[in-house]
Formats: C-alpha cells, sequence, structure tokens
C-alpha cells in the first residue's frame, strides 16, 4: 500500500504477551511451574492494507476490480489484542484484530471493469470502506525452554470476516451493458481455516534481557491459503517486556471468490505484563 496507515492512537485495550508476540514469555523456572500464568500486552499495530477485489456493478452484467492499497488511506477505528494462558507445558491463546478503514481518490484510472481498464478519457471517483475482524484461537505446547529461548507448537484455527463496501462515480456515461455511471456495491467473506506453526523468542545480551520475538503460521480451509509471520525485537524488564515487531497477514482465496486476495503487513509496538 502506497500510505502507511498512521492513526492507532487508542488501539489496544486487550492484548497478550506471546502471540503478538511471544516475546512475552516469562522465565524458564515460571514456565515449568505447574500452575498457571497469563501474559497480557498492550499494542498499537499500523498496517497497510492491501488485495484485489471484484465487485457486482448490479447494471451491465460487469463486475468493477479494485486494489484496496490504491484507495485506502485512513483509519477510523481499530481494536487489537491477545491473551494467553500456560500450565507447565500446555496453553491457548486468543488474539483479535478488528479494522474500520476507508478512503477516496478522485480522477483516478485505479479502478478496472471485467479486468480492463477504464475507456481512454475516463476516470472515476472511487471510494472504498472496509471492516474487518480476524479472529485466531489455538492451543500451544513447549517444546523448548531455556534461558537463551523458547519455542512453541501452536495449532488452532483463524476466522476473518471482511467486508468492503465500493462507490463510484464515473466522469462519463460508459454506455449500454456497462455499469451505471455512479453506484455502490458491495461484498463480504467470513473464512475459517485450521493453521499450525510456532512462536517463541530467541534471548541473548549479559542476563538475556534483549530477545528476538518470532511467530509463524500456515493454514487452509475456507480459504485457499492463508499465514502470517512476525519478527521483531525487544527488551525484558522486572515487571515486564517492551517489543517492536513487523506482522504480516496474508490471504488468498477460492477461485470464484469476490475476493482474490487480501494482506495486512505493517508494524506494531507492545508494552507486555505477565503474572
Amino acid at each position: 500500500m502506497k500510505r502507511t496507515l498512521l492513526a492507532l492512537a487508542s488501539v489496544a485495550t486487550l492484548a497478550s504477551a506471546s502471540y503478538a508476540p511471544a516475546a512475552t514469555a516469562q522465565s524458564a523456572d515460571a514456565w515449568n511451574a505447574n500452575d498457571w500464568h497469563y501474559n497480557l500486552v498492550i499494542y498499537g499495530y499500523f498496517p497497510e492494507i492491501g488485495g484485489n477485489s471484484k465487485f457486482p456493478a448490479r447494471t451491465g452484467g460487469s463486475d468493477l476490480g479494485v486494489d484496496a492499497n490504491t484507495i485506502i488511506n485512513a483509519l477510523k477505528f481499530a481494536a487489537m489484542g491477545t491473551f494467553e494462558a500456560t500450565n507447565n507445558h500446555w496453553g491457548f491463546l486468543a488474539d483479535v484484530l478488528y479494522m474500520d478503514l476507508g478512503g477516496s481518490k478522485n480522477g483516478t484510472r485505479d479502478v478496472s471493469i471485467d479486468g480492463h481498464p477504464l475507456p481512454v478519457g475516463v476516470t472515476a471517483n472511487a471510494s472504498l470502506d472496509i471492516k474487518g475482524t480476524i479472529l485466531e484461537l489455538a492451543g500451544t505446547y513447549r517444546l523448548m525452554t531455556s534461558p537463551s529461548g523458547t519455542l512453541d507448537l501452536v495449532g488452532g484455527a483463524r476466522m476473518l470476516n471482511y467486508k468492503q463496501t465500493l462507490g463510484w462515480e464515473f466522469s462519463a456515461d460508459l454506455g449500454p451493458d456497462q455499469p451505471s455511471r455512479t453506484g455502490n456495491s458491495d461484498i463480504s467473506v467470513t473464512n475459517w481455516d485450521a493453521i499450525i506453526g510456532v512462536k517463541g523468542r530467541v534471548a541473548f545480551g549479559d542476563n538475556h534481557e534483549w530477545f528476538i520475538p518470532y511467530y509463524a503460521d500456515v493454514g487452509t480451509g475456507d480459504s485457499d491459503l492463508t499465514w502470517e509471520a512476525l519478527a521483531g525485537l525487544g527488551y525484558s524488564f522486572k515487571w515486564g517486556d517492551v517489543v517492536a515487531a513487523w506482522r504480516y497477514i496474508k490471504y488468498d482465496f477460492k477461485s470464484g471468490s469476490a475476493f482474490e486476495d487480501a494482506y495486512f503487513n505493517g508494524p506494531m509496538l507492545g508494552v507486555a505484563f505477565h503474572w
């Protein structure tokens, strides 16, 4: 996307410490104890949103195509976070990401009709609104723990509920059997996909106070393919961790879907607490 969305000021009241970042894992001794431990992180995510979509024009039997990253330029509201609980080697996590975004572009040719460019000399005023929720529910199993790092196996499901609304006004009539000069259309999808992956961190420094959090998964189900990757840098204090990371989530949808693909790509900053 050409513009990074920089308005997540009030994002972040839910959260965790292992997924967005595995960064907030506790000490090896704490993980080995046979009681429950919890992680909570407050963080902001600053993603770019992109992906190709096809909107039924309702007139002319055509589809209007648009790439979200050419239009979206404003964040209306966002909330996100992760919660994790662990007992010895076993645990579970819940991660949620909600975004409400919008944008508009005047005099653009970044709209296609049935995959073809607009006629020569024709431009469009286009607006695009996006509402999306990504929910992950997963179990975890600690494969390795030591002062220098941790490694967890992750397995579960990720749900995407995604809706886009396109409004358009062409600079001229397109003729018979073509979309109307003005109009709007919306498309939506709710996909559940099984995922499997790993998460953890690599610690370094004199007291292992610095660490590199990481997370990666891949899945399929209602989607052809979905995957996620995260890596960053963190610092541990006695009360918790401070983490900066980069997160990328990608969806490839099945053939025939109004959505061809979608991605969420950008940095995140968090403060983690564990007890």
